[in-house]
């Protein structure tokens, strides 16, 4: 058997390449900082293939060929290695793991209406506070409001400081995209205050109007961004579970520590790595003739989406969303969200997602997906039709 020995940088050790004028001002957990030398399997490097070439348990971080693949197809010309890459089984996951980086006393802030995971795992980590069940609000997390009134990206201008922005675009569930202007703010906003942006760009394969897919096309996001992201809503590996993060080796911790070498011993301790069966999968897609396969899907659903808003805006409702994702933001002003759901479901069987669920900010509105067989959206279309003329929300 194959042994192959690492040596761990010691905590109090910083590496050169990091300017100290660079570091962001989130503080190392002391937890991790009491973790003093790797895992013990990664660090021995087991060789387990076989003859037949069954190769084992692979690398935590994920199979070499398919993280160079993702550095290559998603991130070309923004100077991300792939050893930065680390392949998971999706991004809800790791949405948790890289809350494991961070201590109990930082601050969060997320985008209000926004995905569930980000408050709630910051509620199970114990950064949250209490709930507020006057608005529905939990104390201690800081909630950006994206209202049609601001294009759905956040007033940064009284946007306290935080140490965790939790940014997602396009996002879930409004549907909208930032501009690269936008964004750009985002990453000066972040870079001032030293906080660390944790940017979901799973739906960033619907992109269709030229905003940035990647919060690495903006520059000097690597100091202060990581990003997560999903084959599940590009490729369908929602039930085989696929997915990556991206932590530059530029971004720091307060002490000039870098968190790519905190995220390593999170994954190695606490994932075996995806299937190699999966990331086998995610290598096909990837290639010339399998992303062709899987934009032509991506163009089936961006149609269903057209159809679905024609068919609520020809019922006079104000729609978001639905161009760069595979969402709409249906809103029904002075509803409940709850209440809206259900009349639809009753009157027409058709599932949509109050936008309650979303948080404080998603009240009064629908979010409802194009992901569906096309025959299966037009009936939805007639029913929607036919039956919302005579509905009264209000």
């Amino acid at each position: 058997m194959l042994f192959k020995f690492h040596h761990a940088l010691p905590c109090s050790q910083k590496p050169s390449f990091l300017l100290k004028d660079q570091w962001t001002k989130v503080m190392r957990s002391v937890n991790m900082e009491n973790l003093r030398t790797g895992y013990l399997f990664p660090e021995q490097a087991m060789a387990l293939s076989t003859v037949e070439g069954y190769s084992g348990y692979g690398d935590e971080q994920g199979e070499k060929a398919l993280r160079k693949r993702i550095a290559e197809k998603f991130y070309k010309n923004m100077d991300v290695k792939w050893e930065e890459v680390f392949v998971s089984d999706g991004a809800q996951c790791d949405i948790s793991r890289v809350q494991m980086l961070f201590g109990s006393h930082v601050t969060v802030a997320v985008q209000n209406p926004s995905f569930p995971a980000y408050i709630d795992s910051s509620v199970i980590f114990g950064r949250a506070g209490n709930l507020q069940e006057q608005n529905g609000k939990y104390e201690r997390i800081v909630y950006m409001e994206c209202t049609p009134q601001n294009d759905f990206f956040p007033d940064l201008s009284n946007t306290p400081r935080t140490d965790i922005i939790f940014f997602c675009s396009p996002n879930n569930p409004t549907g909208t995209a930032a501009s690269a202007s936008q964004l750009r703010r985002l990453v000066d906003f972040a870079t001032a205050n030293g906080s660390i942006i944790v940017y979901d760009s799973s739906y960033a394969a619907y992109i269709s109007d030229g905003s940035p897919t990647s919060i690495f096309q903006i520059p000097g996001a690597k100091q202060v961004a990581i990003e997560i992201s999903s084959f599940s809503k590009f490729a369908g590996f929602t039930g085989v579970r696929l997915g990556w993060t991206v932590v530059p080796k530029e971004l720091s911790y307060s002490n000039g520590f870098p968190i790519v070498k905190d995220y390593d011993r999170i994954v190695c301790t606490c994932f075996n790595g995806a299937s190699n069966i999966v990331q086998a999968g995610g290598l096909a897609c990837l290639s010339t003739e399998g992303f062709q396969a899987v934009s032509k899907v991506l163009n089936h659903y961006k149609e269903n989406a057209k159809i679905l808003i024609e068919a609520f805006r020809g019922l006079g409702m104000e729609v978001y969303g639905g161009e760069n994702a595979p969402y709409l933001w249906v809103h029904f002003p002075g509803s409940s969200s709850w209440e809206v759901f259900a009349e639809i479901l009753e009157k027409t069987h058709i599932l949509t997602i109050p936008g309650r669920g979303f948080g404080p900010g998603g009240e009064s509105y629908i979010r409802v997906s194009s992901f569906g067989h096309r025959q299966t959206i037009l009936e939805a279309s007639k029913r929607l039709t036919s039956s919302l003329r005579k509905f009264n929300f209000n």
